[in-house]
């Protein structure tokens, strides 16, 4: 019989144990469509959780048949609880295909 594992989330680990230094810049690689609109909404997510957000700082990349765009996008992580709940905004954005 298969004993299952138990399942833990990032946010289950101990501030003393987390690999993570707050306050920290953060790099975040975010994957959309490249279409108008695309980057100004990722800053309005960026913004949400860093106030401080520089959108001058955000690195673009575009795929190589032009249809999508990779940004990078680098915030200032104050706790688990702020990245845990930016990598589930962005995740569920309509316009993001992807989020690392």
């Amino acid at each position: 019989m298969n004993t299952p594992i138990p399942s833990s989330s990032p946010s289950d680990i101990p501030p003393e144990q987390s690999l993570i230094q707050y306050p920290s810049l953060f790099p975040i690689k975010v994957l959309g469509p490249n279409v108008d609109g695309f980057e100004a909404a990722i800053v309005h997510v960026a913004h949400q959780f860093d106030p401080a957000f520089d959108a001058s700082t955000i690195t673009r990349k575009d795929s190589s048949g032009g249809k999508y765009l990779g940004l990078t996008i680098t915030i200032t992580a104050t706790s688990r609880e702020q990245l845990d709940e930016l990598y589930r905004t962005l995740s569920t954005h309509p316009m993001v295909k992807w989020v690392l």
